[in-house]
């Protein structure tokens, strides 16, 4: 696929919720290589409020209208869970690349769907995974392929806080229909993908328990524990929730390998390799939408494969659902496969 002539990515957005503002900042701080094109939202004063001062931005109702207009390279998803898979499709059957907020879908049924849009259409599409872009975690997976810390045996991650969420202020979430689960399909998505980021393999199969804490509005569960097990022997472990923080001294993430060890709270890694000094590095923060954003641009500016694509998106999407029967059955659940998407 080919690019405006200015050699900027020319993005549509699509919906203009909260997340919608995290991403249109990161437009704003990529000029040379972005340019925040159009936006579709069925309340006009929200797509307004993300439009902001640049009149240039053309506003649509109906992001079907939106592409139909063209002048677009690629679109931005930031709908409600339920209808991201439509919109990856009808953008990736009208010849543009998608960067999609989590959960990339809710069901094998439109992976699949997804999956076979972009092979016939030969598009990208890269999950929002914004976490993967902080510092910390970039520099403990550059380790990690260094061999440093030889072959990884088990890996943890850890994405929990107090939400405040009332009846109201919940919406769509509080409803399994359009969030497609609880709080392990919204949040715990994100140290779902790190785990996966630093697993380096496919998950097989999980073990879960879920819990319904303090929301009890929600349809779906406000806390999740999760362990998977992936292709290469690696052993995962998740924690996530809504309902606490964690407890003083939980890690984001950590890592065991037959020659040493790291952990992170996101800001401070803590590397250990067996005979070795510990080493300690401290990182400032960085805008990860912006840095989102700008992966993006320059992957479909030079043809290259995003951090994590569908593929991972997929692979992530497995461990949830699979998370989900386990706790139903009360039993280790393998991961499924997308059916073969030729069929689709």
């Amino acid at each position: 696929m080919t690019v405006s002539e200015t050699r900027k990515v020319r993005i549509g957005l699509i919906g203009a919720g909260d997340i919608a503002g995290a991403h249109v900042a990161g437009y704003r701080r990529n000029p040379d290589t972005v340019e925040f094109a159009a936006i579709a939202d069925p309340v006009r004063a929200n797509a307004e409020k993300r439009r902001g001062d640049d009149e240039g931005v053309r506003i649509y109702a109906d992001y079907r209208d939106m592409i139909a207009a063209g002048g677009l390279d690629a679109v931005d998803i930031c709908l409600p869970h339920h209808l991201h898979a439509d919109a990856v499709i009808a953008a990736a059957d009208a010849g543009l690349h998608v960067l999609c907020e989590k959960p990339l879908c809710l069901s094998l049924d439109e992976a699949a769907a997804i999956t076979a849009a972009v092979e016939r259409n030969g598009v990208t599409v890269m999950c929002a995974h914004n976490q993967l872009f902080q510092p910390a975690v970039a520099a403990a997976k550059e380790l990690v392929e260094s061999g440093a810390l030889g072959r990884v045996f088990e890996v943890r991650t850890t994405d929990s806080f107090y939400n405040d969420f009332t009846v109201e202020s919940m919406g769509w979430r509080a409803q399994a229909a359009t969030a497609g689960g609880g709080e392990l399909i919204d949040t715990g998505y994100h140290p779902l993908y790190l785990l996966q980021h630093f697993a380096g393999g496919t998950p097989v199969e999980v073990a879960a328990m879920l819990s319904r804490h303090r929301l009890e509005f929600m349809e779906g569960e406000d806390s999740a524990q999760v362990l998977v097990r992936y292709d290469n022997g690696v052993v995962g472990h998740v924690t996530t929730s809504w309902a606490y923080e964690p407890a003083v001294g939980t890690e984001k993430f950590s890592l065991v390998g037959e020659k040493g060890s790291l952990s992170s709270d996101g800001t401070t890694l803590i590397s250990r390799v067996r005979g070795e000094e510990p080493v300690t590095t401290t990182f400032e923060p960085v805008h990860e939408f912006a840095a989102e954003v700008a992966h993006f641009a320059e992957c479909i500016l030079e043809g290259r494969r995003p951090i994590q694509t569908h593929v991972e998106g997929i692979d992530v999407l497995g461990v949830i659902l699979a998370a989900y029967e386990s706790a139903t059955t009360g039993s280790i659940a393998a991961v499924r496969a997308v059916e073969n998407p030729a069929a689709v």
